[in-house]
């Protein structure tokens, strides 16, 4: 037997409520995946003339001569960090975007 009962606000709210919820973590997954993709290849762009004495000694002399082996790691790790949120920050902001007009269109 079915019955025909209109749902409350409550529920309808609720049920928003989690298709929201479920809208936010795939918008973070996203950019935690785009972040990170960013994040390598910075990592790699960074390292290897920072890293590489070939590189450095012809281009930066002067880095060669004093930068140490902690110095260029926290470079290295500088670079990907900000390349990260950056990309992270970027992506999820246009996630949402384009979720809000997609959303904005249906009403």
């Amino acid at each position: 037997m079915a019955k025909n009962v209109a749902q409350s606000p409550l529920e309808t709210s609720m049920a928003s409520l989690d298709q929201r919820l479920a809208m936010a973590k795939r918008c973070s997954h996203e950019g935690v995946v785009a972040g990170a993709k960013a994040a390598v290849l910075a990592s790699i762009a960074t390292a290897i003339p920072t890293v590489s004495s070939f590189a450095s000694a012809r281009m930066l002399p002067w880095a060669r001569a004093n930068l140490n082996h902690t110095a260029q790691a926290l470079i290295i790790s500088t670079v990907a960090g900000a390349a990260y949120f950056i990309v992270a920050d970027k992506t999820v902001l246009a996630t949402a975007r384009q979720n809000s007009f997609k959303h904005a269109s249906k009403n």
